[in-house]
C-alpha cells in the first residue's frame, strides 16, 4: 500500500555550505541518501550534469519518480545503500567514476514525520525504525534480545549512561506484554530518567536512535560507505558528509584524517594510526556548521557537522575499523 508524504517539505540541512564549499559544481555526482530528494535538486540547479540519487528506503524512490520527471535523465533511481555506492555508481555510469558523493546521516525528516515507520518518539505507531522496510524490525529487537544486549545497544550506539536501568525496565515490560508501539516504549523508557530541564532533549531521544542504529546497521554502513566512497570518486572528486551526533561525527572525522595522513598522536577512541599516502586532502580542516539564520529556519540543522574532503590519486584501500573510532560494539559485528 502507497503511503502518503509527509505534508512539510524536508529543508536539507547545510545545503547553501556544500554548495558553495563543493562550486562549481559540474559532473556527475551521486546523492547517498536521497530522502526528498533536497540534496540532489540543489546539485542539479547548481550545475550537475547528473545526479544518481541513492536511497535504502523504497518509498524515497517512489516520491522522487514524481518529483523527479522535470529531470528527465539527468537523474538516476536506485534502492541501495551506503556500503554498495560505488557498484551503484558502476552500475549507472558503465564503470565509470564519480565526481562528488554528499550523504546525510541518520534518520530523514521524512520518516519521522510518518507514524507508521515508528521512528519518532513524539508520534505514535507501531515500534518499527527500519529504513529498507524489510528485516527484523526495532519492536523486534527489543522484544528478543537479552538485556545485557539491550543495555550495550543503548550505551554504544545512544550513548545513555541510564542504559542498564532502562534495559531492565524493558524486560520487565515485555514480561507482561510485547512492546509494539512507540508510544509504550517511550513511556518505559521516560519512566526510567528525571524530568528533562527546559531546553533539554526528550528522554526518549538516545535510546530510539541506539535502536534505530541497531535495526538499520548503519555504523557498519556508514564506515562500509565512506570506503565506498573512495572506490567510486575519481581524483578531485568531492566527498560531502553531514553528520548529526557525536558518534557519526567522530568517525567521519577520523575517517578523513587518516585518509588525509594525519592520524595524529590517538585518543582513548583511537589509536594511533600508522600513516599512510593520503588519499584524500581535507577541504575544510574544522567541521561547518549551520548559521544563526539557518538553526532559526530549521531546528533540525542545530546539531548538523559538514565535513568535505577531495579524493587524490592513490588508490583506495580497507580502512581500520578500530582506528576511525567506531562504538566497540560494532566492531564486534553484531549491529
Amino acid at each position: 500500500m502507497t503511503q502518503a508524504a509527509p505534508e512539510a517539505p524536508h529543508v536539507p540541512v547545510l545545503l547553501t555550505p556544500i554548495l558553495r564549499e563543493v562550486a562549481p559544481v559540474s559532473g556527475v555526482w551521486l546523492d547517498g541518501t536521497l530522502g526528498a530528494g533536497g540534496y540532489a535538486r540543489g546539485l542539479l540547479e547548481a550545475g550537475a550534469e547528473r545526479v544518481i540519487g541513492v536511497d535504502r528506503d523504497p518509498l524515497a524512490l517512489e516520491l522522487a519518480a514524481e518529483w523527479g520527471a522535470e529531470y528527465g535523465t539527468r537523474l538516476a533511481l536506485v534502492q541501495g545503500v551506503f556500503s554498495e555506492l560505488d557498484a551503484h555508481a558502476a552500475g549507472v555510469l558503465d564503470g565509470g567514476l564519480l565526481d562528488g558523493i554528499v550523504l546525510d546521516l541518520g534518520v530523514s525528516s521524512m520518516q519521522l514525520d510518518l507514524a507508521e515507520r515508528g521512528f519518532s518518539f513524539a508520534k505514535d505507531g507501531p515500534l518499527d525504525m527500519r529504513m529498507s522496510q524489510d528485516g527484523p524490525s526495532a519492536a523486534d529487537l527489543v522484544n528478543g534480545s537479552s538485556e545485557a544486549e539491550l543495555a550495550d545497544i543503548l550505551y554504544h550506539y545512544g550513548e545513555e549512561r541510564a542504559s542498564r536501568r532502562i534495559a531492565r525496565a524493558i524486560v520487565a515490560a515485555r514480561a507482561e506484554a510485547p512492546i509494539e508501539t512507540t508510544l509504550r516504549l517511550t513511556e518505559i523508557v521516560t519512566s526510567c530518567l528525571p524530568r528533562p530541564k527546559p531546553g533539554q532533549s526528550h528522554p526518549a531521544t538516545r535510546s530510539f536512535q541506539a535502536l534505530r542504529i541497531a535495526v538499520n546497521t548503519e555504523f557498519h554502513e556508514l564506515i562500509s560507505g565512506l570506503e565506498a566512497a573512495e572506490r567510486a570518486l575519481k581524483p578531485g572528486g568531492l566527498l560531502a558528509v553531514v553528520s548529526f551526533h557525536s558518534l557519526e561525527d567522530r568517525i567521519v572525522k577520523r575517517f578523513m584524517q587518516l585518509r588525509a595522513g594525519r592520524g595524529g598522536q590517538g585518543s582513548r577512541h583511537a589509536p594511533q594510526i600508522e600513516q599512510e599516502q593520503p588519499r584524500f586532502t581535507l577541504v575544510n580542516r574544522k567541521a561547518i556548521a549551520a548559521d544563526a539564520e539557518e538553526c532559526a529556519a530549521n531546528p533540525r540543522a542545530r546539531s548538523a557537522l559538514l565535513r568535505i574532503a577531495r579524493r587524490t590519486a592513490e588508490p583506495a584501500g580497507a580502512v581500520d575499523r578500530e582506528g576511525v573510532g567506531l562504538p566497540r560494539l560494532a566492531l564486534k559485528g553484531d549491529h
